[in-house]
């Protein structure tokens, strides 16, 4: 009976720790991110009983025209978007991240960030071509459009996700006219383990507090050392740095 309630209660904290999912959305302006974005939220809501977060370019209060027209601007979105998207992750609830996520640098960039947090996810790619997704924008309110030089130098830049990297996986292409595949997506990111941390993602040991006095130290000795020896060394010769096994040489002496 006791090593049962261990188990249990083990399995317990162990469930309490699963950070919950995160869904990135993929694909060039106008092509329907953020109609499939709300589709996902209200499935959730509606038939899983989940709290939806939907972060999108709306972070910063900024025109997008504004944004995709200035690369720092546009590296300050990335910026806040990965930080909203860590702090997050880290509550009860699925996170569903509305942007073009059109770099794929970026993209590997978010999947290292759940990996650390080991968080669930998965890449729902809205497919369409770049004259329906420019015919798409200027449908809209003059108000919410691209300009149509922002639009094709976004279409241009666009690195469309590959299902056999790791960091696209799993992915989801969806096309104008489909249905979403709700119940895959469910599955994809409720019955799959999370990606398992490796050095790269984990945390580092802060360096010791004289991490700099004794880095500065040991430069010095070395230099002396060099300095010293080369004093009586002509070209060719070894010279014994401290702390090192191997002697070195130089082909040019200091005088």
């Amino acid at each position: 009976m006791g090593s049962c309630r261990t188990f249990d209660v083990a399995a317990h904290v162990e469930a309490s720790q699963i950070k919950m999912p995160l869904i990135i959305m993929c694909g060039y302006p106008c092509s329907g991110k953020s109609k499939r974005a709300e589709e996902l939220r209200q499935y959730f809501t509606q038939h899983k009983d989940r709290k939806v977060h939907i972060i999108n370019d709306d972070i910063l209060g900024t025109e997008k025209n504004l944004i995709y027209a200035d690369s720092q601007n546009e590296k300050n979105l990335r910026g806040a978007l990965k930080a909203e998207v860590e702090r997050k992750v880290t509550r009860d609830d699925i996170v569903i991240l509305d942007s073009l996520n059109y770099i794929k640098g970026y993209r590997y960039e978010l999947f290292c960030l759940i990996k650390h947090t080991q968080t669930p996810h998965c890449l729902v790619y809205c497919l369409t071509s770049a004259d329906g997704s420019s015919d798409w924008n200027k449908s809209r309110e003059s108000s919410d459009q691209y300009t149509q030089e922002i639009l094709d130098a976004l279409v241009l830049r666009f690195e469309a996700p590959d299902s056999r990297n790791r960091w696209d996986s799993p992915l989801f292409t969806i096309q104008k006219e489909d249905t979403l595949p709700f119940e895959a997506i469910s599955d994809a990111i409720f019955k799959r383990k999370a990606p398992p941390p490796n050095q790269s993602t984990q945390s580092q040991p802060l360096s010791s507090t004289n991490f700099l006095y004794e880095l500065d130290k040991v430069t010095q000795e070395v230099l002396m050392a060099i300095l010293d020896s080369q004093k009586t060394s002509v070209p060719g010769d070894l010279i014994a740095i401290p702390g090192a096994t191997e002697k070195i040489s130089f082909a040019n002496v200091l005088v």
